[in-house]
């Protein structure tokens, strides 16, 4: 009885923290659960721990259920919501600069799922690709871990590495990744034809829209006067990253709001005119693997009707996140405002629809990977080793066809609005980029 006695003390314990948590969020929400609702949630939480202390085969460690309970407190809210320990708190640090792999990630069927590698990257290197699916994380599951955990996982010191099984396209293969500095892809452009400039922004980290600006206006000198923004692969990046980029093509109108608590707008980003360095046609491309600050452009492209947008739904993704700590040390990752365009839905309820729909070529089925029974933690069975997947150049590219067709049925503007796009050109300052954190 003293045994037991200590262990109810310990379950009470751990219920009242459990619901000190969740009332705190919940008990001044106009969309909170009914106060009856709440008992009711308290009574089966603590029916579950009353189960284990009497039932359970074997003698339980509370402190791991009181744990395993917060994190899946977390994990059902979304992919960027985590319950860190007290010394996953401790090593807490955003900021801090560690060897990365490259993969930009969210979750998908449980799964942590690779929206985007950046080019020249150890996992770029190494043939992952957007799309690709990781199984484990060494001999973790993926599916086990938050997307925080598998993250912080994945880094580390510059120059070790860490083993990944990822799943391409039905194929499922180890990989052993170097973590490495990573170096944000250069902003590609070029003339595509007579008249018509391209883009392609794969990243749009910090200072890439001042990067975009100098690629544009060297696209112009050399006699451009419609413009093809590439945003497939692009990621990651902040929101004002995003709102500077689309203030580039748009010189007015808002551009992004973020939505905090109860669908509150919490900031509007608006466009301004000074910035506003090009007035021609223009039209976006999109896929699945844009996400984040590359939603704002596309978006804003679409809602102000400033050029199509071509190619396939976007991942949706855009966000912040807040650190709240907890009396056991330990500390909630919450998201607290979500991005959004103009009108509508934030992008992770329903990311950017294209105005002109056009699908990639047809690849194989995604077939996720077998043994949901399988024992936690437990080795995956040898499956059969294949060589890394080469890089898919598609004969055609057929959104970036579809595009240019379009601009090419689209009058250029006169000669007056090349000349004031010209002349902005010379006289706009460079936007101020204040970082802002997303979850990409």
């Amino acid at each position: 009885m003293h045994f037991k006695t200590k262990i109810a003390i310990v379950v009470f314990s751990s219920i009242i923290a459990f619901y000190a948590i969740i009332g705190s969020f919940m008990s001044h929400s106009g969309q909170a659960v009914a106060r009856s609702g709440q008992y009711g949630q308290y009574n089966t939480f603590n029916e579950v721990l009353s189960h284990i202390i009497r039932d359970y085969v074997d003698q339980p460690d509370l402190e791991k259920v009181r744990i395993g309970s917060l994190r899946g407190l977390a994990d059902g809210l979304d992919p960027y919501c985590a319950y860190l320990t007290t010394e996953q708190v401790k090593q807490y640090d955003p900021k801090a600069v560690r060897g990365e792999t490259g993969m930009i990630l969210s979750k998908w069927n449980g799964y942590s799922y690779i929206i985007s590698v950046l080019k020249g990257s150890p996992a770029d290197q190494a043939g992952i690709r957007d799309g690709d699916i990781i199984e484990y994380v060494g001999k973790v599951p993926s599916r086990d871990l938050s997307l925080y955990d598998t993250e912080q996982l994945l880094g580390g010191q510059v120059g070790t590495s860490v083993e990944v099984r990822i799943l391409h396209r039905g194929q499922s293969r180890k990989i052993t990744l170097a973590r490495a500095k990573i170096v944000q892809p250069a902003i590609e452009s070029r003339m595509e034809e007579t008249g018509i400039g391209y883009i392609k922004a794969t990243s749009l980290a910090q200072n890439k829209s001042a990067e975009i600006k100098t690629q544009l206006a060297d696209l112009i000198a050399k006699g451009a006067q419609k413009i093809v923004l590439d945003l497939r692969g692009s990621a990651n990046g902040s929101i004002n990253e995003g709102v500077a980029v689309a203030n580039l093509f748009i010189g007015s109108g808002v551009l992004a709001r973020a939505i905090g608590k109860e669908g509150k707008e919490t900031q509007v980003y608006k466009a301004d005119p000074a910035k506003a360095v090009f007035s021609g046609p223009m039209a976006v491309i999109i896929d699945r693997s844009t996400a984040g600050a590359a939603e704002i452009i596309a978006a804003a492209v679409r809602d102000q009707k400033r050029g199509e947008v071509i190619g396939e739904r976007t991942f949706g993704v855009g966000s912040e996140q807040q650190l709240f700590p907890l009396t056991d040390g330990g500390a909630l990752l919450l998201t607290t405002a979500k991005y959004a365009p103009a009108t509508g839905k934030p992008f992770m309820e329903e990311g950017v629809v294209p105005t002109v729909k056009v699908d990639r070529p047809a690849e194989e089925e995604l077939v996720l990977p077998p043994g949901d029974d399988e024992e936690e933690g437990a080795e995956p069975e040898p499956q059969q080793q294949v060589a890394p997947p080469k890089t898919e150049h598609p004969v055609e590219d057929v959104q970036l066809k579809k595009a240019v067709e379009i601009l090419k049925q689209t009058a250029a503007k006169g000669a007056a609005a090349q000349k004031r796009t010209a002349a902005n050109l010379n006289q706009a300052s460079d936007r101020p980029v204040n970082e802002v954190k997303a979850a990409a």
